[in-house]
């Protein structure tokens, strides 16, 4: 369960990369513009350098859908004559639908809370530090981020994205192609970091707004996957583009041996129901977890 908690930071953080604003006219699909241009006509469709200077803080509401058992199984033969399959409990097929409220401050501070069973998950990150609280495993204490948790926190983009302002960060931009994504002409970029990380990015070649981003890798069966987070259900919020519809797919992996089966696994989907940009938060939001507060409150407390 908590890993879908961890899952939500990782792609929530991400969805600040598709906000954007649709560009108008039809655009060639062909791999005749440069990256530099691809990301000047991105930055532009998106309200411009601006108009994302302007937005200081971001609230989403949604629900993320956690559980369900739609993934394939293989078939189990009974261990015995009073064995039988009905006795193995059996998750619901469908996900439940965990809301959650994820708040964004300049620079790159993130804090997310989930309910589940009646009890407030919290993860706060504020830059340079990460906690977790995490009481629906009965761990009513405040915990630091892991290693590995505060590298993917660390790799995340602040409310513009990783194409505003790219050399300034210290990124390098260059055009890895043209592909289909769900049937759609895309520019796939990829960013190399400052740090030395680097990612792919596929820019709609008509829209110009972002279509698909690698996700952070998930480990299943002793292995890490890799992931891909396409946005969907774009609708306006003060003069901006919101993809209210994220669905975060993790891909099997290439057979390693003869007999070797990567079990598919189902996308999951986070669905925004609410967005409010530039509200006012109280700093003490980004700090560390009061375990009361989560004890006691079921939805993110905001600032007057």
């Amino acid at each position: 369960m908590f890993r879908k908690f961890l899952v939500v930071f990782v792609v929530c953080i991400s969805l600040a990369l598709a906000i954007s604003l649709f560009a108008a006219g039809d655009t060639p699909t062909g791999s005749n513009l440069s990256a530099a241009a691809i990301v000047d006509r991105n930055v532009a469709a998106r309200g411009g350098l601006q108009a994302w200077r302007a937005v200081q803080t971001m609230s989403l509401e949604g629900k993320l859908g956690a559980g369900g058992n739609q993934r394939a199984t293989l078939p189990v033969p009974p261990q015995g004559p009073k064995t039988s399959l009905k006795s193995i409990p059996q998750r619901p097929v469908d996900e439940a639908q965990l809301p959650f409220v994820m708040d964004l401050k300049r620079p790159r501070k993130t804090r997310v809370e989930l309910v589940f069973k009646g009890q407030t998950a919290i993860q706060v990150f504020d830059g340079a530090h990460g906690w977790k609280l995490r009481p629906f495993l009965n761990r009513r204490v405040v915990e630091p981020y892991t290693a590995e948790e505060m590298k993917w926190a660390s790799m995340q983009a602040d409310l513009d994205g990783p194409l505003v302002d790219y050399a300034a960060k210290g990124t390098k931009i260059e055009l890895d192609g043209v592909e289909k994504v769900e049937n759609r002409d895309t520019y796939k970029l990829k960013l190399t970091m400052n740090n030395g990380q680097s990612i792919h990015v596929w820019i709609d070649a008509q829209s110009f707004l972002e279509a698909k981003i690698e996700g952070q890798p998930r480990r299943l069966d002793g292995s890490y996957h890799p992931v891909e987070v396409y946005y969907r259900d774009y609708r306006p919020v003060n003069g901006l583009q919101i993809p209210y519809v994220l669905e975060t797919r993790v891909l099997p992996l290439a057979q390693k041996s003869p007999g070797f089966r990567s079990s598919p696994v189902p996308p999951e989907k986070i669905v925004i129901e609410k967005v409010v940009v530039n509200p006012n938060f109280d700093e003490s939001l980004f700090t560390t977890p009061q375990v009361e507060a989560a004890a006691n409150k079921p939805t993110s407390p905001k600032a007057k």
